[in-house]
């Protein structure tokens, strides 16, 4: 009902925003030839045509060893790599300057759409498997180091996800950001930092060496987020001035009702393959209980005694460098 909701308005803004004088139309020239073209741009572009050619070349030296990489996986980071560029580089970014609807759409790709899909595709597991032995060490060493730890920590993942929001939707960050492309810039980066810092845990494909999520946790995650950001929607919805100067109030008020009514059903999405992983857990785990009850019964019948089960640790949950290369072998 939320999602409707907020559609209904977003249409309605929609309809008032076109009576407004705006700097530049939206239709399907400005669309495909909108492109930015400022450094920051062809940077991003550089860095995404980069880690695309990585990605190919490291999945290559896995095939080449004979050792299967998930074409799946490869897919998601490609889409990934897809939506930051497209939320950086296209006309998204920049009708945001002048469309508030824009920049929620820019904020979403950013934030909900590119960084659970880079980390389905696993980019710490293939670096840890395909890099030489100097680099493998050097982003050990960041994984385990306590500045990443307290940047991962849950809490401050938390306000780095949802607090920066807040914080920046509704003050005048925001008009600010916007007055200063650079600062506009680095905000962005901060966003799909924080992105990537709370969906990698998330996806849970990557051995992560702490604040790993069981699956129960990564549900509650994504519920407790609901009214957070359904009240980030609905307060962009009740403003009787601009977000910011350089927008329209029909056009804010779009842009709100955008933000709330695709947060809701990002959240619905992003639900269904933990859910999946979730069943093919308990689904492999039965299995591998049934398979010991019946080796027992077996042993017992025949008079053979089993040999103990390990009494030590789940090397997923140990810390230190050989543990993370455990769960990476097992996880392969």
């Amino acid at each position: 009902m939320a999602f409707l909701a907020a559609a209904r308005l977003a249409e309605t803004g929609m309809g008032a925003m076109n009576m407004a004088p705006r700097s530049q139309t939206v239709d399907l020239h400005t669309v495909v030839t909108g492109w930015a073209t400022g450094p920051f741009a062809w940077v991003v572009l550089a860095g995404c045509v980069y880690a695309a050619v990585w990605y190919l070349r490291a999945a290559g030296k896995l095939r080449a060893k004979g050792r299967t990489w998930h074409a799946r996986r490869t897919v998601a980071f490609f889409a990934g790599l897809v939506c930051v560029e497209l939320a950086l580089g296209s006309a998204v970014a920049t009708l945001s300057m002048t469309h508030f609807e824009a920049h929620i759409v820019q904020h979403l790709l950013l934030m909900v759409a590119g960084p659970p899909l880079l980390a389905l595709g696993a980019p710490s597991t293939l670096i840890l498997q395909t890099a030489d032995k100097r680099i493998r060490h050097a982003w050990l060493k960041v994984l385990h180091s306590p500045p990443f730890a307290v940047l991962t920590h849950p809490v401050a993942v938390w306000f780095m996800y949802y607090g920066a929001m807040f914080a920046f939707f509704l003050s005048p960050l925001l008009a600010n950001a916007m007055d200063h492309p650079a600062i506009m810039d680095l905000w962005n980066v901060g966003f799909l930092f924080g992105a990537a810092c709370f969906w990698w845990p998330m996806v849970g494909l990557d051995p992560i060496p702490r604040w790993r999520m069981g699956y129960g946790l990564r549900f509650v995650n994504l519920l407790i987020g609901v009214p957070f950001e359904s009240f980030l929607g609905i307060a962009l919805l009740s403003l009787h001035t601009p977000v910011a100067p350089m927008y329209t109030l029909a056009s804010s008020h779009a842009g709100g009702g955008v933000l709330w009514g695709m947060t809701e059903l990002f959240t619905v999405i992003a639900m269904v393959p933990i859910f999946a992983q979730w069943s093919r857990s308990d689904l492999r785990e039965g299995r591998r209980m049934d398979a010991r009850l019946d080796a027992e019964a077996a042993a017992a019948a025949a008079g053979v005694a089993l040999p103990a089960r390990p009494s030590g640790p789940d090397p997923s949950k140990q810390r230190g460098l050989a543990a993370t290369f455990a769960a990476i072998r097992r996880d392969a």
